[in-house]
């Protein structure tokens, strides 16, 4: 009897699936899903575990493949609220600094293009110095007048002392707040002429920088000291 064509391909096909079995399970990948930690825990001692425990999430540590033992990866531990303050500062100073110095970039190049002189350049500073002049001239005056006015209310609170007589106490008040306004005048004169003097900095480092881009050399009066703030 001759056999059947259906069951002998049937037959094949079993026989092929049979040994193809073991070439599949061969290169099926291996699971790689399980890790193995390790860390150090608080008292500094070296820990592993398939597991992470809670504590130790914010730790450094190495992470391993179980099956294989091969290292897979290092994770930093987590930064404290500190560390992430100080790091976006730094973040933000660069991009700060960056910003600066592409500024400058630009500023440099305006500068080569649009000024043909030094006089052209130092005009820009102009208005900048007579505003701060003004301030301190003004906060001269004021000082001036103040001073004037309070050694007069002393002089009269002396007088009546002398005289065996009480200083009133609006009298007193009138005298303490005047020289409260002259302290805060004082103050201001100060930064006014602090400001001339950053003024006068600026200027002249913006000069030399003017005449290093421009390849000249500085003139025979450059290193004479800058205009000082009115007396």
């Amino acid at each position: 009897m001759r056999p059947n064509p259906s069951t002998a391909v049937a037959g094949m096909l079993l026989a092929l699936a049979a040994l193809a079995a073991p070439a599949l399970a061969q290169n099926k990948p291996a699971d790689t899903g399980k890790k193995l930690y390790c860390w150090d825990n608080a008292r500094g001692e070296r820990t592993c575990s398939d597991t992470l425990p809670p504590e130790a999430v914010n730790s450094a540590r190495q992470e391993f493949n179980a099956r294989s033992g091969l290292r897979g990866a290092e994770v930093q531990r987590a930064l404290t609220a500190e560390e992430r303050a100080d790091a976006e500062l730094a973040a933000a100073q660069a991009q700060v600094d960056a910003a600066a110095a592409e500024t400058r970039r630009r500023t440099e190049q305006a500068m080569l293009s649009t000024y043909g002189s030094e006089d052209a350049l130092r005009r820009v500073f102009n208005e900048r110095a007579a505003i701060v002049d003004n301030n301190i001239k003004t906060a001269i005056y004021n000082v001036g007048s103040l001073r004037e006015a309070l050694a007069t209310q002393l002089s009269v609170a002396g007088d009546r002392e002398l005289a065996g007589q009480k200083v009133a106490d609006k009298q007193a008040g009138d005298i303490r707040q005047r020289h409260t306004e002259l302290l805060a005048q004082l103050r201001l004169q100060a930064a006014f002429e602090q400001q001339r003097k950053a003024l006068d900095v600026e200027i002249a480092e913006t000069l030399a920088r003017y005449r290093e881009l421009k390849g000249i050399a500085a003139p025979a009066d450059a290193a004479g000291a800058p205009a000082s703030p009115p007396g």
